[in-house]
């Protein structure tokens, strides 16, 4: 009996936290891929495809990104492609920082690995209705970065400040 209460306590608490994580309404997508031997290199952008159809929402964009405390960079330079539904495209070059002047990380965590979601675009409508490509590629000089686990990309409703 005592076993099949645990595993019932442990359901509960697996889906407590799926329905909170469920709970953002302010959430259009959010997606974080995993890297290979914890390195992205700059010769494999990582990609991400949306599917857009309101374009009177305004949005907010962020950067994800998961690293190690042994990330040997106080900052990160990203190239972003956009390719829109029509298949023009846009390219931006942004600059993260992730350690404040004292060497502390930007990050939140645990251990050795820091999380950051970093606002880089604000109050923005997609122009058009359909498939968005973001490509993100890492442009720090090198052709490995190590010490990155994750990148994602994170587009959520924009509420102005009350």
């Amino acid at each position: 009996m005592g076993h099949v209460h645990r595993n019932l306590l442990n359901l509960s608490l697996i889906l407590g936290l799926f329905s909170l994580a469920s709970c953002d309404d302010s959430l259009i997508y959010e997606e974080n891929k995993g890297l290979d031997g914890m390195t992205w290199k700059a010769s494999e952008p990582i990609t991400f495809q949306v599917d857009i159809q309101d374009t009177l929402q305004a949005c907010n964009f962020y950067f994800n990104l998961r690293h190690g405390e042994d990330y040997s960079f106080s900052n990160i330079f990203v190239f972003m492609k956009t390719t829109f539904p029509n298949g023009e495209a846009a390219r931006d070059t942004m600059e993260f920082t992730l350690q404040q002047p004292d060497g502390k990380w930007i990050g939140s965590g645990l251990g050795d690995l820091r999380d950051n979601q970093i606002l880089f675009k604000q109050n923005l409508k997609f122009p058009l209705r359909g498939t968005y490509t973001f490509s993100l590629e890492q442009a720090m000089r090198q052709e490995e970065l190590p010490h990155v686990s994750e990148v994602g990309l994170r587009i959520a409703k924009f509420e102005a400040p009350k």
